[in-house]
């Protein structure tokens, strides 16, 4: 049995994304828990405030969690062409402890998800682009769902078999 971590930049249709992958989950026999980050309240990261990972609220406990799960399932949807600035902010917190910070994301398996208003393969492209920089292992296939297209139930089995088996 694995355990998985979904995080999730945004709440609304993200978050019902990653409620699937987790359901999904648990029904293949494995751990699983959300972590809304939307619902963190970090304030915004500045090299002046890079020295205060141990006093922003909620870090300890994402970090905690993040460490804990063999892969994570990142489910954001696409702002600008890109990620949202919670997903991005709270990794900037992250990648502020180097000793910690390359044994958090090294090696670590992640499948990339989104829910967005318009097509979302940008927000897919910039968070594989993120998350391969830092080390992880980004697995090929994504899930990208939006108002016309709901999440193929066979995409989201098949993704956690990819970073649980």
């Amino acid at each position: 049995m694995g355990k998985i971590l979904m995080i999730t930049a945004t709440g609304g249709t993200n978050h019902e994304l990653a409620k699937k992958f987790a359901d999904m989950s648990v029904e293949l026999g494995h751990d699983a828990d959300v972590v809304d980050l939307s619902e963190i309240d970090f304030p915004m990261f500045t090299m002046a405030r890079s020295k205060e990972l141990d006093v922003v609220p909620g870090m300890a406990e994402l970090k905690q969690k993040m460490g804990e799960s063999e892969s994570w399932m990142i489910i954001a949807p696409e702002y600008n062409g890109t990620m949202p600035p919670t997903l991005n902010n709270a990794v900037a917190w992250l990648s502020t402890e180097w000793n910690d910070f390359r044994a958090l994301f090294n090696r670590r398996k992640v499948g990339l998800a989104t829910h967005s208003g318009g097509g979302g393969a940008h927000v897919i492209m910039a968070m594989r682009q993120m998350f391969s920089f830092l080390g992880c292992i980004v697995i090929g296939r994504s899930c990208i769902a939006n108002k016309n297209k709901e999440a193929n139930p066979e995409t989201i089995e098949d993704m956690l078999k990819q970073l649980l088996d």
